[in-house]
């Protein structure tokens, strides 16, 4: 289903043109070549896209859940049928290493939407209570405002439990990967989605995602992205006491306990660094280890590297840490190592300028990190572990925990311990020895992490309004 033109915005059910001639041009990050042209969608696009989504509403709240769940059902197949054209927009517009993108990127969307239809069977949209029932619905229009870090799975990850609570939904994509969004549009197109149930229009976040946001018709604001944007919501939001989502950044701990596993302590924050060039929000970018393991862990730390810290063109089988999303973006990497040098930390490993066409960035390993430095409290969104160094595990819970943020972090370490560490820790998802996320399990975070829950029930039930009903009283 190959198709490249992106020239129109997704609106009631059709491909319109956009009421503004400002376009939007879209790198691969790769080569700095420009890929691909986008409408700048303007006040008239969303105010269309919007009241589309609203009078959409009504009909599909009220479509049995099995009709809306045999359409997702439906996108879940059409996405594996075309996932490696899929991945390959990915690859160019994001610059995500292609296996990593295979599984993360692609497969994950796929068996989110299946594990998430499937939960369904242990939900009830209508509760039955003596003298009153509660049933939950859709709240209305939602606007999904979703980052470039994850292009395809962003957008799934709110319009699947959107749609399934009977909400419709315009969605805005972050302006420098919008191309999987089109081809997501694509497939609901051709699969036959009621009218105005989704819209999709392109843009800036600033503007045309601002005036999204505050629409009056919006009922919902979904955000993935930066904590900065995330705080200016609230104030979108206030005016009509709007629902808020909201999964912001971290700068996550991966505590290593004496008696544990070093192999996999240090290959779980590695990968989480190197997978996607570190721009996850949920990276583990904080090791921490007792100091009298500091020497071994390097070594460790070094093997893997060498082994592991592959950068090239993310076409390439053999590439592991593809590019950085754009030029600001690197040069905003390139500020903190230079931050961390400067402040004392030791590099460790990489920490040097590439040179050449595409925004690359070396993997790098600080030592001597200790938690006061900027490069170990503020979200560096690159390649880039810190390497801490403590005397007992209460200081290694402490550590862990003194950040503004709290979205994801592990434990390695003997079972009963590292579970018990593990409890104490202030943040969304922890990872315990090696363990890995499941597609049915909450996903979201503690302070400045974020609002809400994303993925399985949790996700759907902050899409749902609840009403009781009162009878023979």
């Amino acid at each position: 289903m190959k198709n490249k033109n992106y020239s129109q915005l997704f609106i009631n059910g059709q491909w319109v043109d956009s009421s503004s001639d400002q376009t939007i041009t879209v790198l691969n990050p790769s080569t700095e070549e420009i890929i691909a042209t986008v409408p700048h969608a303007n006040q008239d696009d969303v105010d269309q896209a919007v009241s589309a989504a609203k009078e959409a509403f009504p009909a599909w709240n009220t479509l049995p859940v099995s009709e809306r769940s045999h359409l997702l059902m439906q996108l879940a197949d059409a996405i594996e049928e075309n996932q490696e054209e899929i991945l390959e927009i990915i690859i160019e517009e994001m610059g995500t290493a292609r296996d990593f993108g295979r599984t993360a990127q692609v497969g994950r969307s796929i068996s989110e939407i299946r594990s998430l239809v499937a939960e369904l069977d242990h939900f009830e949209f209508k509760e039955e209570y003596e003298g009153f029932d509660v049933i939950k619905e859709g709240f209305g229009v939602v606007a999904c405002i979703t980052p470039w870090n994850y292009p395809l799975n962003q957008i799934q990850r709110k319009i699947t439990p959107a749609l399934l609570a009977g909400n419709t939904v315009v969605v805005k994509p972050a302006s420098n990967t919008p191309l999987a969004g089109f081809y997501l549009t694509q497939l609901i197109e051709k699969i036959g989605f009621p009218a105005g149930v989704f819209n999709f229009v392109t843009g800036g976040g600033s503007d045309t995602g601002d005036y999204l946001a505050e629409h009056e018709d919006v009922s919902v604001i979904s955000f993935t992205g930066s904590t900065e944007v995330g705080k200016g919501l609230y104030e979108k939001a206030a005016p009509k006491v709007k629902q808020l989502i909201l999964e912001l950044g971290g700068k996550s701990a991966m505590i290593y306990l004496e008696g544990g596993d070093l192999q996999t302590a240090v290959e779980q924050a590695m990968d989480a660094v190197l997978n996607n060039t570190g721009q996850s929000c949920s990276a583990l970018t904080r090791l921490l280890v007792p100091e009298d393991q500091l020497e071994e862990t390097k070594k460790v730390i070094r093997d893997y590297y060498e082994e592991k810290a592959i950068v090239g063109d993310p076409k390439d089988n053999q590439t592991i840490v593809g590019p950085q999303i754009s030029k600001d973006q690197q040069e905003r990497v390139e500020s903190y190592i230079q931050k961390g040098k400067d402040e004392g930390a030791t590099v460790f490993l990489g920490g040097e300028t590439i040179e050449g066409k595409g925004f690359f960035v070396q993997p790098t390993v600080f030592t001597d990190v200790t938690n006061d430095m900027t490069i170990a409290q503020e979200e560096i969104f690159g390649p880039v572990l810190c390497v801490l160094s403590y005397s007992t595990v209460e200081e290694a819970v402490e550590i862990a925990n003194d950040s503004p943020y709290g979205l994801s972090g592990a434990v390695v370490g003997p079972d009963e311990e590292a579970y018990q560490v593990a409890s104490q820790l202030r943040t969304g998802n922890i990872l315990i020895n090696g363990s890995g996320r499941l597609d049915h399990a909450l996903f979201g975070g503690y302070k400045q992490s974020g609002l809400g829950r994303e993925v399985g029930l949790w996700g759907l039930e902050d899409y749902l309004e609840e009403k009781a009903l009162f009878y023979n009283n």
